[in-house]
């Protein structure tokens, strides 16, 4: 048989140990950095930069959030210069300018948000003394008035409501300029100020109790204007807005508290009622409507009046300051 046509084999010798300084072997780790790469433009960096000192800025600044996105939308900008005029890579231009378009809209719509509201001239001090004390916000008070309420006028003995016949149901008024007088059966009971709820104890009462009618009549002694809602409506988006819902209810108590001291002295004027303003509403849950009513059913005299008025003086000597009655 002819061996030399047959496959050999090949036989290590015993004794024979390979040469492994001359062969050459695959590296282990192909992703091992041997040699650093050289540094990226500065750009590259600037951008990086923006990136940190927009994750650094503390939460407790006012404008946190804008700087934020501002300085993120720079940095997405300076990373888009970069890939595409120094590293032409596609990829991360494509993915930094969807970056840039969603936080500039972010920007945009936060320096929107902060843009300054403009509160109309007539409307500006009834915000000043009412609602910014109260920390209502500017864009919430000017939805508040703008929607569903509007500005009328009253010319001097013009009246806004008579007794018996006009009903409590429809609105609710804030006297914006001018003086209104409140009376009974001709009787002189007080003033209302620029300011001041023209119908807050109506309001009041009538939150329990549909269909009834004025028990006193309200007449222009000026030339009037009043800032008039929908007493529907109004309830309505009160519902939905519970901080403005608690604003109202402690500004209709305060009122009527005010409206408390007017019948226990009704030569209090605009200023005085200013200094009630700042001090505890103490009643703010005692409805005047109760005590015009019972005017009606005590007597149709003078007598009945006076009784009533005397009652009131005690109401009223409960707001006082306690260290004031001590000798």
């Amino acid at each position: 048989m002819n061996t030399t046509a047959m496959s050999p084999l090949t036989v290590t010798p015993l004794g024979f140990v390979p040469d492994l300084k001359n062969s050459t072997l695959d590296p282990l780790n192909e992703t091992a950095c041997e040699n650093w790469k050289e540094i990226h433009h500065l750009v590259f960096h600037v951008a990086n930069i923006c990136f940190a000192v927009g994750l650094v800025i503390p939460t407790t600044l006012n404008l946190h959030m804008i700087l934020l996105r501002g300085l993120l939308t720079i940095g997405c900008a300076l990373f888009i210069i970069w890939a595409t005029l120094y590293r032409c890579a596609l990829d991360i231009m494509i993915w930094n300018s969807v970056f840039l378009v969603v936080n500039l809209l972010h920007f945009i719509y936060l320096v929107y948000k902060r843009r300054p509201i403009k509160i109309e001239k007539e409307l500006s001090s009834l915000y000043k003394r009412m609602f910014e004390p109260l920390h209502v916000p500017p864009e919430l008070f000017q939805r508040l008035t703008g929607q569903f309420c509007n500005i009328q006028t009253l010319k001097t003995g013009q009246a806004y409501a008579a007794e018996d016949k006009t009903s409590v149901d429809d609105r609710l008024s804030i006297l914006l300029k001018g003086k209104m007088k409140v009376s009974y059966r001709g009787h002189f009971l007080h003033n209302i100020y620029p300011c001041a709820f023209i119908d807050s104890p109506e309001f009041r009462s009538t939150q329990m109790n549909r269909g009834e009618k004025f028990q006193v009549t309200i007449i222009a002694d000026d030339n009037c204007k009043f800032l008039c809602w929908s007493r529907e409506r109004l309830t309505y988006f009160l519902e939905s807005e519970p901080f403005l819902y608690e604003i109202f209810k402690y500004l209709i108590g305060k009122d009527i508290t005010n409206k408390l001291y007017s019948l226990n002295d009704p030569t209090l004027n605009d200023k005085a009622s200013k200094k009630i303003d700042r001090q505890s509403s103490l009643c703010s849950q005692l409805s005047v409507m109760q005590m015009r009513n019972s005017m009606a059913s005590t007597s149709d005299s003078e007598d009945g009046l006076q009784m009533f008025l005397r009652g009131t003086s005690s109401a009223s000597s409960l707001l006082t300051d306690p260290a004031e009655r001590l000798p």
